[in-house]
């Protein structure tokens, strides 16, 4: 145990906030400061063709002990954390033997973490947590996967017994600004599939993600004295105001769940000659996803016939359902299914409402489900991560390579 938390907490005290404002890859240069140092970590723990490119994605491979024909399967965890709230100065709390009761991460400020609010504390009764000190987030997102990866591969380097075939590891940069599979060489990863450790709870596994597109609407509006504008003035803000109005009042986020799609205003700003508005859209069903694409066009369209076509829409796809992709190989769900249920842990079968790189490698030939990695509470400062959780996982990612290994030696 002690060693997956000094590994962790040496991962999250190292600040890579991502920024999606800027055009490079990564997006900020203080990411290359963990990536460099698992680069190194990953060469010194043994594994072999250990790679870092222009980009900070690093990729590593640990060779098969069984017959060659066992497919390469593989492992990705993102090493960015959320632009959402900061990252800078993380300094973990470790909460040994949780009792059940309120968790005061910062009594300065009386920032509690509390099984009144956060109900799924209670499951981690008698385990030890890793929670933030209340003024930034954790970075469990993905820091936890990247440490579970890490220390899966470690573990079956010391202990040749355990049979696999060859299993690739990637950690990439700006997966939380949605870029982490943009340069993602595929090909040269070489995996028939992969998973990425990214999701929540222990027993999550996720094949299923929304469709995504994101939107900029621009207004262009004209100011005139308000005590002669009748017929004259076209104010910017009163035009968004109707645009948002126009959008199904029950259709966000804050009134949704499970399968059930969304728009989602963001950010909203402006004056009276000229506001923005950004929003994501978000359905899990394509057919709905294209009906609220096209809802925003039509809106569009009929507010620049009242206002003098003074809108400009900008709507972009994001990523898709990776359902699409991982359903007709089904087959890697149900390994990693299997690899839990032989572990004795539920596995959790549900839609991601987001996405991971997963979504987008799948779309570019790599299928990819999503696995827990254990933390809780995501992009904020009540976030945290039960230990025992994350050796769970580590116990996942071995039976997935040795149950791979049992299925497909020949």
């Amino acid at each position: 145990m002690q060693h997956i938390i000094d590994r962790f907490i040496g991962y999250v005290t190292i600040d890579t906030q991502s920024d999606p404002r800027s055009n490079t890859t990564p997006s900020t240069a203080k990411q290359w400061d963990l990536a460099n140092k698992l680069a190194a970590e990953l060469k010194q723990i043994g594994m072999e063709e250990v790679t870092i490119d222009e980009h900070a994605y690093i990729m590593a491979t640990l060779p098969g002990n069984v017959d060659k024909n066992v497919p390469t399967i593989g492992f990705i965890s993102h090493f960015d954390t959320t632009p959402d709230f900061t990252g800078t100065h993380v300094r973990p709390k470790i909460i040994r033997d949780y009792d059940g009761t309120d968790i005061v991460l910062n009594q300065e400020k009386n920032v509690l973490l509390s099984p009144d609010y956060f109900e799924e504390l209670l499951q981690y009764k008698g385990n030890t947590l890793i929670t933030t000190d209340g003024t930034t987030l954790l970075g469990a997102d993905d820091k936890a996967g990247i440490a579970e990866i890490m220390t899966a591969m470690e573990y079956l380097i010391q202990h040749p017994e355990i049979k696999h075939g060859t299993i690739r590891v990637a950690f990439t940069p700006d997966e939380e600004i949605g870029r982490g599979a943009h340069k993602f060489n595929v090909a040269q990863f070489a995996a028939e599939w992969a998973y990425t450790m990214d999701g929540s709870q222990i027993g999550e596994l996720e094949y299923e993600n929304f469709n995504a597109a994101a939107a900029k609407l621009t207004v262009q509006g004209k100011s005139v004295h308000p005590g002669y504008a009748k017929g004259k003035m076209v104010n910017a803000i009163g035009v968004l105001n109707e645009f948002m109005f126009r959008l199904p009042p029950k259709e966000r986020p804050e009134h949704t769940s499970d399968r059930e799609g969304f728009f989602h205003v963001h950010e909203i700003k402006g004056t009276i000659e000229h506001a923005e508005l950004e929003l994501i859209v978000r359905d899990h069903d394509k057919t709905r996803f294209e009906e609220r694409k096209q809802l925003l066009l039509d809106v569009v369209q009929e507010l620049n016939e009242l206002h003098g076509h003074c809108l400009e829409l900008q709507l972009q796809d994001q990523y898709y359902n990776m359902k699409e992709k991982v359903a007709p190989q089904f087959h890697i769900v149900e390994i990693a299914k299997q690899a839990m249920e032989t572990l004795g842990i539920e596995p959790i079968i549900k839609p991601i409402r987001g996405g991971t790189d997963g979504a987008q490698l799948s779309f570019m030939g790599l299928p990819c489900p999503n696995i827990f990695a254990g933390g809780h509470n995501f992009h904020g400062k009540y976030e945290y991560v039960p230990v025992e959780s994350m050796q769970k996982a580590i116990e996942v990612i071995i039976k997935i390579c040795e149950i791979t290994a049992e299925k497909y030696q020949r």
